[in-house]
C-alpha cells in the first residue's frame, strides 16, 4: 500500500457542500473518506465512503480506522456536517438541543482527537471546520441561538487547536459561510434569503470550496474564522 498520497476525510459529504468538497479534493488527487448518515459506496478505489451518524463516537473511530488501513495516513479533515434549527429561543425542544450538540460539537469532537493523533504521527495535517456567521453577527430574522452556540463553540476551538498544535505542524481553521444555495433551501426561497446578505445574493456551494481550497493551499495561515457570507459579518 502506497502512502505517499494525501488523504482527506470529509464528514456530511452526501450531498451539497460535502459532496462538492469530495470531488475537489479527488481532483486534486487525494484519497478521499467521505461520511453521512446514508452515502453509497463508490466505485472510485480512491474513495472509501463511511456511512453513519457523525456524533456517534463509533463513527468516527471507523472512519479514521479505515482512512488508516486503506489509504495509511489522513492529511486533511473537513468537518462539515451540521445540522440548523431555526426557532424562537424558548421553542427550542430537548431533541432540538441534543441533536444539535450530538451533530455540531460531539461530531466535531471525537473525530478531531482522532484525526489529530494521526497527523502528528508523520508531522502536519490541516482542519477545517464549516462554521455560520451568524455566530458572530446575529440577524433579528434568524432566530438561531443553538446555531450560535454550537457554531460558536466550533470557532473558539479553532482557535484553542489552532495555537495549540501550531509548533507540531497541524494548521486548524475554519469557514463561517452566510446562506448557502445548497438542497437544504427550497429554490423559492432564494430571494428572500438572498435579501439577508449585504451583496443581496445568496451564496453558491463553490464560494466555500473556493475558501477552504484556499486554507488548503496557505501554510501560513492557522486560527483563521474566513468569513464566505456576502458581507453579513461586516455589517449592514
Amino acid at each position: 500500500m502506497s502512502v505517499e498520497r494525501k488523504v482527506a476525510v470529509i464528514t456530511g459529504a452526501s450531498q451539497g457542500i460535502g459532496a462538492a468538497l469530495v470531488k475537489a479534493y479527488r481532483e486534486r488527487d487525494y484519497r478521499v473518506v467521505p461520511i453521512a448518515r446514508s452515502i453509497n459506496p463508490s466505485a472510485d478505489p480512491d474513495i472509501f465512503a463511511v456511512a453513519g451518524d457523525i456524533s456517534d463516537w463509533k463513527t468516527a473511530e471507523r472512519a479514521i480506522g479505515e482512512a488508516i488501513e486503506r489509504f495509511g495516513r489522513v492529511d486533511t479533515l473537513v468537518n462539515n456536517a451540521g445540522i440548523f434549527i431555526a426557532k424562537s429561543f424558548t421553542q427550542y425542544t430537548a431533541a432540538d438541543y441534543a441533536a444539535m450538540l450530538g451533530v455540531n460539537l460531539a461530531g466535531f469532537f471525537r473525530i478531531t482527537q482522532l484525526a489529530v493523533a494521526e497527523m502528528e504521527k508523520h508531522g502536519g495535517g490541516h482542519i477545517v471546520q464549516i462554521t455560520t456567521t451568524l455566530a458572530e453577527h446575529a440577524l433579528s430574522d434568524v432566530p438561531a441561538v443553538l446555531a450560535s452556540l454550537t457554531k460558536g463553540g466550533l470557532n473558539a476551538a479553532t482557535k484553542s487547536l489552532a495555537i495549540e498544535y501550531a509548533k507540531r505542524g497541524i494548521r486548524v481553521n475554519a469557514v463561517a459561510p452566510g446562506i448557502i444555495k445548497t438542497p437544504m433551501h427550497a429554490p423559492e426561497t432564494n430571494e428572500a434569503l438572498g435579501r439577508l446578505h449585504p451583496m443581496g445574493h445568496m451564496g453558491e456551494i463553490a464560494d466555500i470550496v473556493g475558501a477552504i481550497l484556499y486554507l488548503e493551499d496557505a501554510p501560513f495561515v492557522t486560527g483563521e474564522i474566513l468569513h464566505v457570507d456576502g458581507g453579513q459579518s461586516a455589517g449592514h
